[in-house]
């Protein structure tokens, strides 16, 4: 049972790194590579706030996701936007993006090298424990939980009961049909990419109240989030909460009854069994 409430306490936060992805990846048709280092930066920054001003991450996140929005927008406009009108094809476009966000990524590391150095970075907030069945958990994981949980369903919502957010989704399953119908695809595309990147630091804020963290480790948290996002079929919100928790279990279950370090390897084993025998994803349908 402990390992269960613990796993889905981490897949939680994951499930919130992942929707950020899923919102560029799958509905603004950007796989992005420097996702991670996004995460990084907000986590630093309810670090920085916290250090200088004691400042709670849980208002931090207001700092932080408007800022990381407008620098998203930013990125997609300058440099994105101008891959997507020159694309021929899905494909091309997927390769143009990867190449160019590895790169951003690595241009980020640099940045955060170069003004912060790379020492790893934690504090204590909430690090005090809670007792919920007999089993003692750390408070700072079941608040970053509930916040995740709050957020994750907000989006759901938006993108189902709203207009901008239906047309995004619009956008992900045919984005040529999109614009026969009036859909302003440029604008909503940046919109989700923006939001993607702002849902990420957000999510780097919440995880950095109980994970230490450096300028390198972005990598990693995309790598996990892209495993969720295509566990749970791209695009699809509702695969990626459900394929976060099963990662946050799984990886606790291997920490805790086998080794820690053989985490990563576990999750890459559910992403290739996935792979063979759901390639659409959870919920996905086969193409004809």
């Amino acid at each position: 049972m402990d390992i269960l409430f613990t796993g889905l306490l981490l897949g939680g936060t994951y499930a919130l790194i992942a929707m950020g992805l899923n919102l560029q990846y799958g509905m603004a048709r950007i796989m992005n590579l420097a996702n991670g280092e996004f995460l990084v930066a907000g986590g630093f920054g309810a670090f920085w706030f916290f250090t200088a001003g004691q400042v709670s991450p849980l208002l931090t996140i207001f700092i932080v996701a408007p800022v990381a929005f407008a620098i998203n927008w930013l990125i997609y406009v300058v440099f994105l936007r101008p891959l997507v009108k020159r694309a021929k094809s899905r494909g091309q476009l997927e390769v143009d993006a990867i190449l160019t966000t590895f790169g951003l990524a690595f241009f980020l590391v640099g940045l955060t090298l170069a003004f912060f150095g790379g020492d790893y970075f934690s504090y204590s907030y909430l690090a005090r424990p809670v007792t919920f069945i007999g089993e003692t958990y750390a408070l700072n994981r079941v608040v970053a939980f509930f916040a995740a949980v709050v957020i994750c369903g907000g989006l759901w919502l938006w993108l189902t009961r709203t207009r901008a957010g239906m047309s995004i989704r619009a956008i992900a399953v045919a984005p040529d049909s999109a614009r026969l119908v009036g859909i302003d695809v440029p604008r909503l595309s940046a919109l989700a990419f923006a939001l993607g990147g702002a849902v990420t630091a957000v999510g780097g804020a919440l995880i950095s109240t109980f994970l230490t963290l450096d300028a390198s480790t972005g990598v990693l948290f995309t790598l996990k989030a892209l495993i969720i996002v295509i566990m749970g079929g791209v695009g699809d919100v509702r695969g990626t909460v459900i394929a976060a928790l099963m990662l946050g279990i799984l990886e606790t279950f291997v920490a805790t009854l086998i080794d820690p370090g053989l985490t990563l390897a576990a999750a890459y084993l559910l992403f290739v069994a996935i792979l063979l025998f759901r390639p659409q994803g959870l919920f996905g349908r086969r193409q004809a």
